[in-house]
């Protein structure tokens, strides 16, 4: 029998999915004081390098759907950024594809695991891993930066990337301190003891300041409870804490006080490096004002179905992660502007209930208090894809009852350390 296990540890940089979410709020932070504000947060932004296209974009006009890349630096240059005692090397980590529906009534995102396998573009051509002929996922954005990464994924999924988005460890602190916070619902303690040896107890509304937040989405090397310490539950986590972040930007707290929404807003763009398609506060806010409206029940975060290899220790990918085949329907849906399929939808991660799922919402009838997290679902991809050209969303199952379903979610969400 081969013998699997755990992701190996190498090269461990953050993931900042989170920023995902500050494309869709950036209308409110900006709009608001941008008779103040405008030039300051334009002087902050400076544009990285145009995506050279391996795909084109087939739909047109001012409401084509669009597909924007957002990725995390774990530059470390900031007071508090050394969490890890690390020195960090500008590298990219997990990725996150936003997409953005043509009518603008919906957007989800898709992680994309940095230890996955794929096909090199001339970017990455020199950077391909041992003997397979094939590349790391973050060996693009060390190759090449945000462009090399964004013409990885559409050589390998053809779905045209609109343009993208960076932002730095600093960033991100700066961001969750703006809004006062972010809190989580943590099941059990969470510790790793490997690298960053910082542990979180447990609580229904843990609140977690931006140093915290940051040793949060970081977590990867935790054992016990059923958790195998992989990068995969980690970007579970990471998901549920945008979710927060977004319930929280939305919360009547952070409305009511624009000051908080000009600190957002600063850190932000201090911070990130957009692509020339966003290199301003005027075409951020443009793109913005077309999403501000989309109801955050309808706003999901889900990952390309993939799993680790399951080959020995002594293959040259054992530690790496497999794209699965059920990510080609999933691509051809972003490609068609489709809602994600039911099967896809199950594993997703809600903004509507602050880090809930469809599943566990149905199952409960109510969401998480303001500003608090928790998710379940199964990982995408890892069910059946008997459903997957479905576009409804997932519901309990056929004779199962509410506290049947309620029961599984909170199992669900206890393999990735998050509450149901």
């Amino acid at each position: 029998m081969s013998q699997t296990g755990p992701m190996a540890p190498h090269h461990r940089r953050a993931v900042f999915t989170v920023i995902a979410s500050t494309l869709l709020v950036l209308a409110i932070a900006t709009g608001t004081l941008v008779a103040v504000f405008y030039k300051h947060l334009d002087g902050n932004l400076h544009a990285g390098q145009a995506i050279k296209h391996e795909t084109t974009k087939k739909q047109s006009g001012p409401k084509a759907p669009l597909n924007i890349l957002v990725m995390g630096l774990d530059t470390r240059d900031c007071a508090g950024c050394k969490i890890d005692n690390e020195p960090g090397g500008d590298g990219s980590d997990t990725t996150i594809l936003v997409h953005i529906s043509a009518d603008r009534k919906s957007a989800y995102g898709i992680s994309i695991p940095r230890d996955a396998l794929v096909k090199p573009v001339a970017c990455t051509e020199h950077s391909l891993y041992k003997e397979t002929g094939l590349v790391q996922w973050n060996a693009a954005y060390s190759a090449g930066g945000a462009d090399c990464t964004a013409e990885q994924l559409e050589k390998n999924f053809g779905v045209f990337v609109d343009g993208y988005i960076t932002v730095n460890f600093g960033g991100f602190k700066g961001m969750v301190d703006a809004i006062h916070g972010v809190n989580m619902c943590i099941p059990f303690e969470l510790s790793d003891p490997t690298y960053e040896k910082y542990t979180f107890e447990p609580g229904k509304s843990v609140h977690l300041n931006g140093t915290n937040a940051l040793k949060y989405v970081r977590l990867r090397h935790v054992y016990g409870h059923g958790l195998d310490g992989s990068d995969i539950a980690r970007m579970k986590r990471q998901q549920a804490f945008i979710s927060a972040m977004i319930d929280k930007l939305h919360s009547a707290d952070t409305l009511a006080q624009p000051y908080k929404l000009v600190q957002f807003a600063n850190s932000l763009t201090k911070s990130m490096t957009p692509s020339p398609e966003f290199d301003s506060v005027k075409k951020l806010v443009k793109l913005a004002e077309q999403v501000k409206d989309i109801d955050l029940t309808n706003i999901q975060f889900i990952t390309v179905p993939s799993q680790p290899y399951d080959v020995p220790r002594t293959d040259p990918v054992w530690g790496r992660v497999e794209i699965l085949p059920a990510a080609k329907k999933m691509w051809k849906r972003v490609r068609q502007d489709k809602p994600l399929s039911q099967s896809l939808a199950s594993g997703a991660i809600s903004a509507g209930g602050a880090g809930t799922t469809s599943d566990s919402t149905a199952a409960s009838g109510s969401s998480t208090p303001s500003g608090t997290a928790s998710a379940s679902g199964v990982p995408s991809g890892s069910s059946s894809d008997s459903s997957s050209d479905s576009s409804s969303s997932s519901t309990s199952p056929s004779g199962s009852t509410s506290a049947e379903t309620s029961e599984q979610a909170t199992k669900d969400a206890a393999k990735y350390g998050l509450c149901a």
